[in-house]
């Protein structure tokens, strides 16, 4: 499975985007690039994600399907953090995962980003 390497493209505060904000995440794609839900419903082990922003730790997680929400990317609190319910990232959008293409994510915070494919390896 490749690492697909998401980075903040624009949103608000950031219409230049920002290398300092992004996702990764481990996933089987279709052959038209796109994330495969029966790939995800087969697979008896969890896809890794990761979320990194600015002044922070990474945060650990994994990729989400539900069919009637789509995709989605999990993460859990962190150490220190209050164990209340795990942050989800909505994947709106998708569209192919191949670099160059773009993806809107919707933040833990309801706030819709795009995000570029930069890596796919």
């Amino acid at each position: 499975m490749p690492l697909v390497t998401l980075v903040m493209a624009n949103g608000p505060g950031y219409p230049q985007g920002s290398a300092d904000h992004r996702y990764e995440m481990v996933a089987t794609l279709t052959p038209g690039g796109h994330l495969d839900p029966d790939a995800w419903l087969t697979d008896p082990n969890p896809w890794p994600a990761t979320r990194v922003t600015r002044g922070a730790p990474p945060r650990q997680g994994d990729v989400q399907w539900d069919e009637h929400t789509g995709w989605s990317l999990r993460f859990f609190p962190a150490d220190g953090d209050a164990a209340d319910a795990p942050l989800h990232a909505l994947i709106r959008h998708a569209g192919q995962l191949r670099p160059g293409e773009y993806v809107t994510i919707q933040e833990p915070n309801g706030v819709d980003f795009a995000y570029r494919v930069v890596g796919l390896g």
